[in-house]
Order: C-alpha cells, then structure tokens, then sequence
C-alpha cells in the first residue's frame, strides 16, 4: 500500500475529491488541540539539534532564484511558551465564524517532544530551501520571539500584511494510537463577520493538493488513514489561521505524534528534512504555476 502510494505524483492527487468536515468534525487536533504532556527540559535523544536554524534577526541571503519577488510566510504552529501562558492563550478571539481561544499547547509525542518543537524547526528547514529559491520568507514566530502565541488571529494577519503569495501553517497531529498519516487542511467557503475566504479557496485549493502530492512523494508518509477518506486532503472552516486569511493558504498536519510509527518519524532530523523538501517543492510548484 505504502509503495503504490509513493508512486503518486501531484498530477493525480489534483484529481481526488475532497472530504469535508464541518465543524471540525471527527478530528485528533493538531491544528488547536490541547496537549495532556508538558514539554520536557531537555532534549529527547530521538531529536536531534535544530541544525536549520538561524539566529533571529539574522537577514536572509539576497534572493536570485527562480522565486525572486514570491512572499512566502510560513507559520509554525502553538509556541513552547503557551505551557507558562495558559491565561494569555485561553483569551477568545473573534475568527469570523464564532470566537475561539488564543491559542494552545499543541500536542506532543508520548516521549515529550512537542509540536511547538517540532513545527519550529520543520519551519526553519523549510524558510531554507525556499531562500535558495529566491522567496522572501516571513515566520509568524521564530525561536523565542514571540514569548507566546501569536494568537490565531493575529498569525493570519501576519500573513495578509505581507501580501504573502502563498503560506502555510505547519502542525502535526494528536490521535490515538493506530492512526497515522498526513493530511493537508484546505479553508472552506466563509462569509461572516470579518471573515471571508471565498477569493482564497480555489488558489488554496491549489496549493494543497501540490503540497500534498510532493510531501507524499518526499516523504512517503501516507495520507491519513483517519481523516480525508484517503486523500490527504480535508476542508475546514472552524480555524481562525484560515478563516481570517485574504491570501492562499493552508495547514499541514505532517503526521500524528501519538502513533509510534508517525512519532519515530517526527523525531527524525532526516525525515524532517524530507519533510520541508516535500512542502517546499509544492509551494514551488504553485509559485511557478507549473
């Protein structure tokens, strides 16, 4: 199964339909759920150093790629800091359709490593690769800064202030054990309050599929077994990340950090760099519109 499915390209995943879950749905909830471990003080020896890091406040190479001119923001999901700012992240803020918290801490594998962690250094992985390519590329957060959140409103407003010709907002998953694989969540069709997405959810459309066929063909980590019906591909209109959003984007759930088999793949710098290739290479693909 794992190897037919390695053998997609973006081309076919273009063609899949796609499975929609209202509300939320039956979800694990990477993109806002809460975690029940607390981050550990060290670090795991299944995790090796953010080695794609660079200092903040360290300005990028000049572009001369093939992107030069492409705004790319990329927002690594929940902050190590929410565990200390449990009052500050519970704050509700409006995300058009109802008002939702802040933020939250994310989840975490059974052995501590959380997802701030890894979303952090995924990001960092992917700003890289896409720097050589020429892209000017923005984070939401980097390292320490901010001490917490952002909150989902404002990680969507980052996104809009810089024109951002394509973001993403990096996750990975907290369900149970037994359910594992990608999927990349799509903005559904809003229109309330200050919310309105209908200009974003065909070119979103767009980028997601892409980034689902190349972090498939990267990686070959499946589309979710739980979620999607097989596509790697889910619509959702209950996050503030996308709902407030007026450019294209969208979220990746990498993998679920409960399952053991997802959990020795997020840990891995290797695979996490493979990681950042697949999605880069799709948001490449959708900046050339090739």
């Amino acid at each position: 199964m794992t190897v037919a499915l390695a053998a997609l390209v973006p081309g076919a995943l273009l063609g899949w339909a796609v499975y929609e879950t209202a509300g939320g749905g039956s979800r694990g909830g990477g993109a806002d759920r809460t975690a029940t471990a607390a981050p550990t003080s060290g670090r795991s020896a299944a995790s090796p150093t953010d080695d794609a890091k660079r200092p903040s406040g360290t300005p990028a190479a000049p572009a001369s790629g093939s992107l030069k001119g492409k705004v790319v923001v990329i927002d690594p999901g929940h902050n190590q800091g929410n565990f200390q700012h449990a009052d500050e992240i519970n704050r509700k803020v409006d995300i058009g359709t109802n008002k939702k918290e802040c933020d939250t801490t994310g989840t975490s594998t059974n052995d501590g490593y959380t997802e701030a962690r890894f979303t952090l250094d995924v990001a960092h992985r992917l700003r890289t690769l896409l720097e050589k390519q020429g892209a000017t590329v923005k984070l939401t957060r980097d390292g320490d800064s901010p001490a917490w959140g952002p909150c989902v409103d404002e990680r969507a407003r980052i996104g809009n202030a810089a024109h951002a010709d394509a973001a993403i907002s990096i996750h990975a998953d907290g369900s149970a054990e037994g359910n594992r694989g990608f999927h990349v969540i799509l903005p559904g069709s809003v229109h309330a309050g200050a919310a309105d997405t209908r200009p974003i959810v065909g070119p979103s459309r767009d980028l997601g599929t892409r980034v689902a066929g190349t972090f498939l063909r990267e990686t070959g980590e499946p589309p979710s077994n739980y979620l999607g019906e097989g596509t790697g591909l889910v619509t959702r209109t209950d996050l503030g990340g996308l709902n407030l959003s007026t450019v294209p984007k969208v979220f990746i759930e990498c993998g679920n950090m409960r399952d053991s088999k997802d959990a020795a793949l997020l840990t891995s710098g290797t695979w996490r760099q493979r990681a950042a290739q697949g999605i880069s290479e799709g948001i490449v693909s959708f900046l050339r519109g090739s």
